[in-house]
């Protein structure tokens, strides 16, 4: 039996292991159950699994053949903030949380892929299959890195890959270098000296001053960084009094940062600490900066990114296979693996039809008929990297 029809025969198995995944979400550092349930269907296929990586993360290991060579492939495994508006009867069994980007169909495809892999043994070599925690919001990958992944579980490259409901069914979308961009935060509180909405005069008023610092921020992107650098910076929040007859005391502004380059992500946190200063100081104000750095930008390697080109014009045709020309101001935590090993994050289309919901969005859901393309994939680039001699 070819592998893809194996994987096909195998649906109503992973189709009842994503159903399950998504009607039990679980958030980053809390995916106690979603790793149990992992767990349990890797040991079944024979791998050795190790548990508590980044407190719930998980690495199974199988190992073949003679040859030092080995290669890491991750699926990130938490569930999103998000109150579920499927109506599916797998929906979410639990209020405000949900699978909203579609990480129990990448997990259900890496399962689906551990399987094949196990049983055909067409391999030579060690494959760690990486069950992530917290891409979302607390940098699993980082965490697991710093846990010394890489060090008890050597990987000669590591692979990821992410769900993509806005491009074709069945598309392979790869970008050598930048494909994800760096992501920070600034929140700004503009001090000021409350009043009467009447006696103004007899204020310092925030919100004037935030205004302000909110219209000259738009300067940097247009003035201050070259334009063939991608980059973005969005006021996503602004607060600040109560009624319309009180001047508050403060106000907050809440900006969201973009980039890839480190020297433009350096000069970003420059003005805009310089912007908020500089212009509260001129309405006799004082603005404090609180200035967090996220997740790096997620850059591919060259040579692995070719392999899976390589590999994915075989396996579903040259018109399948995309070069993306330019990156996704999206942000992802595999950044962290890429920095410690070479390897490649890629796209794998999901469209069905135009009534298919984005990413992050409350009536989303994953496409099922997604998870023996990407579970074969897995296991072709498996083999193929670890092939035989």
């Amino acid at each position: 039996m070819t592998l893809r029809a194996s994987l096909t025969n195998a649906m109503p198995e992973l189709v009842a292991i994503r159903h399950d995944l998504h009607a039990h979400p679980e958030l980053g550092l809390e995916e106690v159950r979603t790793s149990e349930v992992i767990a349990g269907h890797l040991e079944s296929y024979g791998y050795k699994v190790t548990r508590g990586l980044a407190k719930t993360g998980l690495v199974a290991t199988l190992s073949n053949g003679t040859s030092r060579k080995s290669i890491g492939i991750r699926a990130d495994i938490d569930a999103l903030p998000i109150h579920e508006e499927t109506g599916l009867p797998y929906s979410s069994k639990t209020p405000g949380l949900m699978h909203a980007c579609g990480h129990d169909g990448h997990t259900a495809m890496l399962l689906g892929a551990a399987r094949a892999i196990a049983e055909r043994k067409n391999f030579d070599g060690t494959v760690h299959l990486i069950f992530q925690p917290a891409e979302e919001n607390f940098g699993g990958a980082k965490i697991m890195v710093e846990e010394g992944l890489f060090d008890r579980f050597p990987c000669d490259a590591v692979f990821a890959l992410h769900n993509a409901p806005e491009l074709p069914f069945g598309q392979f979308a790869f970008r050598e270098g930048p494909i994800m961009a760096a992501v920070d935060e600034a929140r700004i509180t503009v001090n000021g000296l409350g009043g009467h909405g009447a006696e103004p005069q007899e204020t310092a008023d925030p919100i004037v001053a935030g205004a302000s610092i909110i219209m000259a921020l738009q300067t940097i992107v247009a003035r201050n960084i070259h334009p063939l650098d991608p980059t973005v910076v969005t006021v996503g929040s602004f607060h600040g009094g109560s009624a319309s007859n009180i001047i508050p005391e403060r106000a907050e502004i809440v900006v969201g940062i973009r980039s890839f380059d480190p020297a433009v992500r350096d000069e970003l946190e420059r003005r805009i600490r310089l912007i908020a200063e500089r212009q509260a100081e001129s309405y006799a104000m004082t603005a404090t900066v609180d200035y967090q750095r996220s997740y790096d930008a997620t850059i591919n390697h060259k040579a692995e990114t070719d392999l899976l080109r390589d590999l994915a014009i075989r396996f579903a045709g040259a018109d399948k296979v995309l070069d993306l020309p330019r990156p996704f101001m999206g942000s992802e935590d595999f950044a962290y693996m890429l920095k410690e090993r070479p390897g490649s994050y890629f796209f794998l289309g999901a469209k069905a039809s135009e009534k298919d919901r984005p990413l992050h969005h409350p009536g989303y859901n994953f496409n099922d008929d997604l998870l023996p393309v990407g579970a074969a994939f897995w296991t072709e680039l498996a083999e193929s990297y670890l092939r035989p001699a």
